[in-house]
């Protein structure tokens, strides 16, 4: 980034965000450093020992079936340095059931064809096509898939490396789940030096993350038979080709036969013309994923806006109807509200949605002053919180509720939209929000289970504008759960799941506790930073300060025993502190 892109950054940072904001940055930036040092330690204390690795080749014996795992690999001029550790990295696969599938691309450096044959005598498992005329990296791999043999095909590109108990990891997770379609891991990078840097701990499959950037990457694992049915790779795509190829390969198979490694077993080679390197260096790799992700929604009926995101990134907009949705947001009054319908009025005024009204409930029996014509008061006898809001939920007809709180404003109108637009899609159970104190770090970003604290709240603590782990704090992806302090949810949803269990959980963990149960129901959890509010008053929710009473936390765990120590959504790798993503040392 050159020296006058950065000082625009940085102006506009000032401009919106003030010295707070910048500070936050700086923050942020401090941060990545520490981290970076982290897994270097983590990186020390984890080498794969020699003692490590006869074990590996003992549990190999004992697997019940040892999959024949194809290696696609299609290569093009690569380094002869690289490609010699690219396919060593193979040969030295401590599982041995596999084939590499090597098509040459028409390369016109001289080694490449001799280093290739070489490989394909001394290793009865190496097979080698050479093509005729270059295609790209489409037509290769397709080249590489037709050579394929194995019930499962792996991606390698010719400048990486695997682990050496890559495919050990793959075949386990095979033996457990037969059922496999598509397995992915996480990753990290790797310089010319051998020097692995930024790993990539990924969260469980997460649909609604996919819309905005490849998640799978690498390590990518397919059904050989799958991979096939839909035409392999397509020409056109070149530089997204696997992001179009996963999205097609995803609508053929259930969810639950996409799984996820938490290991990294890929290191991805940072080298000048590599994305790997920057999301810069192959501008037109970005359009076509844009183009792959539109004719996925297409194919699979949602209609929807796909535009450039942050870091080339995609911002999915799903279109509302031309009648939207009634939506009720509901805010409770408590005693430092101070005049709640004027604070409501305003904020109605600063939210770009058409059919909204909203209901203030109330412990109190007097009356808010100047009421709008679209603003609800409701008064009720209940005590506890999850109970106040099961009784506002009971006095709206709205089709849409979203659960509200005076001490935020919205930072653009449009907030409300884009909660809408995801709520109303059919696998989405609840949808939040991104919330930020007044000095732009995040308050609330989602909920994690599985930490310390027994449930925690994602990113806490980061800048505005802090990319979090796989980007997360700056696109929507999908979360074990989300905090009532903005949390929208069709009403039919939240009834169908018995609302809010206000015996179990009744000041605290009764919004996570309703998500889990709408996850139980095949619904998904969403949090979206594109609907993002800041502190409007000093005053954080109690939902989001206070701690649970031991009682809650007991009920949690005899209900939720599974999310006690983990989420499928925040890897094992990291912190178990807090949510704040920590790589774990």
């Amino acid at each position: 980034m050159g020296v006058l892109r950065k000082s625009k950054k940085l102006l506009s940072l000032l401009s919106e965000q003030g010295f707070a904001g910048l500070r936050a940055k700086i923050a942020d930036k401090l941060k990545d450093r520490r981290e970076e040092w982290n897994y270097q330690e983590y990186l020390r204390q984890n080498q794969i020992t020699e003692s490590a690795r006869n074990e590996i080749r003992e549990k190999v014996k004992s697997l019940t079936r040892q999959p024949l795992i194809s290696i696609l690999l299609p290569v093009y001029n690569t380094d002869e340095k690289l490609l010699h550790l690219c396919i060593n990295s193979v040969i030295n696969q401590l599982y041995p059931t596999w084939e590499l599938c090597i098509a040459d691309d028409a390369s016109t450096a001289d080694h490449v064809r001799p280093i290739l044959e070489e490989y394909a005598i001394r290793d009865r498992r190496i097979k080698a096509t050479f093509r005729e005329s270059n295609g790209n990296i489409s037509a290769a791999t397709n080249s590489s898939l037709e050579l394929a043999t194995g019930e499962y095909v792996a991606l390698l590109d010719h400048d990486d490396e695997l682990s050496e108990d890559a495919l050990f990891w793959v075949a386990s997770e095979i033996n457990e789940h037969p059922d496999s379609e598509l397995i992915y891991s996480d990753e990290d990078l790797i310089d010319m030096y051998g020097r692995r840097s930024r790993p990539r701990f990924k969260p469980a499959w997460s649909p609604d993350l996919f819309l905005s950037l490849n998640l799978i990457n690498h390590l990518a694992v397919f059904r050989t038979e799958t991979a096939r049915r839909i035409g392999g790779f397509r020409t056109g795509f070149e530089g997204s080709q696997d992001h179009d190829h996963e999205l097609r390969f995803i609508e053929q198979v259930p969810e639950v036969s996409i799984r996820h490694i938490p290991r990294i077993l890929y290191h991805w080679r940072a080298v000048r013309g590599s994305v790997a390197l920057s999301s810069d260096e192959k501008p037109y790799a970005h359009e076509r994923a844009r183009t792959a992700i539109r004719e996925h929604l297409e194919r699979t009926g949602r209609p929807a806006d796909v535009s450039e995101g942050t870091y080339n990134l995609h911002r999915v907009q799903f279109h509302l109807p031309a009648d939207p949705p009634k939506v009720s947001l509901i805010f409770v009054e408590d005693d430092d509200s101070g005049n709640v319908a004027d604070t409501v009025s305003e904020f109605l005024a600063q939210t770009d949605y058409l059919n909204l009204e909203a209901l203030i409930v109330s412990r109190s029996k007097g009356k808010c002053d100047s009421m709008a014509e679209n603003i609800g008061y409701a008064v009720t006898d209940a005590q506890s919180t999850a109970e106040i809001l099961n009784f506002a939920v009971s006095q709206i007809d709205s089709a849409i509720v979203c659960f509200a709180d005076t001490n935020f404003r919205p930072l653009y109108g449009d907030w409300l939209r884009e909660m809408v637009g995801w709520a109303m899609r059919e696998g989405i159970g609840a949808v939040g929000a991104k919330l930020l104190y007044k000095n732009w770090t995040v308050m609330h970003g989602g909920l994690t289970t599985g930490v310390e604290r027994g449930v925690s709240i994602a990113h806490h603590g980061l800048g505005r504008e802090a990319l979090g782990n796989m980007f997360r704090n700056r696109f929507p992806g999908n979360f074990s759960a989300t905090s009532t302090c903005f949390m929208a949810v069709e009403k039919r949803k939240f009834e169908q799941v018995g609302g809010f269990d206000a015996s179990l959980f009744p000041e605290s963990l009764f919004d996570a506790d309703l998500c889990l149960k709408l996850r139980s129901e095949s619904k998904r959890v969403v949090v979206t930073p594109y609907a993002e509010l800041i502190q409007s008053t000093d005053r954080v929710p109690k939902i989001l300060a206070e701690a649970p009473t031991k009682k809650e936390l007991e009920n949690f765990a005899t209900r939720w025993p599974e999310y006690l120590h983990s989420d499928p959504f925040y890897n094992q790798y990291l912190s178990k502190k807090d949510a704040v993503v920590s790589i774990h040392v």
